[in-house]
């Protein structure tokens, strides 16, 4: 007589479905970071408070939410777009100007030396002159037009950007040129793989600079003899003792810079991706 043995059943593991990760947590802001606001907050309070209750006449300073109203009149009306259009214009060719002029004289003086000899010294000499005081200069040779206006945008661009641009080309570390030739790379192969590469960070930061200094150009720029341009609406409010219209213009050309520094900043970050994966 056979007897049959019944099978174990073998269970089966089913792996549990695992939850999913759950979205990361927003911090709250250090309180440093909060500490950072009170003295901004408490100075715009001040400034609010002794100009709206009068103890400041409003011809010497207007009060901020004057300056708001102001300034959304001047945006709602369509009175502003053109003068910021016209600001925006001279500012790119001027700064197109100064950046090309200053990025191939560093370039030329850095990695020629008939070039440094020829133009460091010149350049040297002319970026200790105060181009601002230039101004009636440049209306003589240029006349009371644009070109005026442009040209002084690109004297404060040119030299910040020659100066970074040649100091880092000389800069470069010269193990990494002895290890380029060492590969057998040609003059021109190490001037693309190497020179430029470890140049650029200083390139950018000369870009910031130089539109740094091109914002405050234009505002010296725009205030003699002209009819359009965010510099036309400031003199015209001080003809008629408009205060907070001038105010809003200044921040205008503060907003004006921190934007184009902010877009170069965004340029060094998407340009210069690979330091910052070589630093993580």
């Amino acid at each position: 007589m056979s007897t049959s043995t019944a099978p174990q059943a073998v269970s089966a593991q089913v792996p549990r479905a695992t939850d999913p990760d759950p979205p990361p947590r927003r911090k709250p802001p250090h309180p440093r970071q909060l500490r950072r606001w009170i003295s901004p907050i408490a100075l715009l309070g001040i400034w609010q408070l002794v100009s709206g209750t009068g103890l400041v006449p409003p011809e010497k300073l207007a009060a901020p939410d004057v300056i708001l109203r102001s300034g959304w009149e001047l945006v709602i009306s369509g009175e502003l777009g053109p003068h910021l259009a016209v600001s925006l214009s001279r500012v790119a060719l001027g700064a197109l100007l100064g950046v090309t002029l200053g990025l191939a004289a560093g370039l030329l003086a850095g990695l020629a030396r008939w070039g440094n000899d020829l133009l460091d010294p010149p350049l040297q000499m002319l970026r200790t002159l105060p181009h601002l005081g230039l101004v009636p200069l440049l209306i003589l040779w240029f006349g009371i037009g644009e070109a005026p206006k442009i040209a002084l945008v690109a004297l404060g661009v040119v030299f910040p950007m020659y100066l970074n641009v040649h100091g880092a080309i000389r800069g470069v570390d010269p193990k990494l040129l002895e290890a380029a030739s060492v590969l057998g790379f040609t003059r021109a192969q190490r001037i693309r793989h190497v020179v430029l590469p470890s140049a650029l960070p200083n390139v950018l930061i000369g870009l910031r600079q130089g539109l740094g200094v091109a914002w405050l150009s234009l505002i010296i720029g725009e205030q003699v003899n002209t009819d359009t341009g965010i510099g036309y609406l400031i003199n015209n409010a001080r003809e008629f003792l408009r205060t907070d219209v001038i105010v809003f213009g200044l921040l205008v050309y503060a907003a004006l810079g921190l934007l184009t520094d902010a877009l170069v900043r965004l340029l060094e970050r998407r340009a210069l991706r690979w330091r910052l994966d070589a630093v993580r």
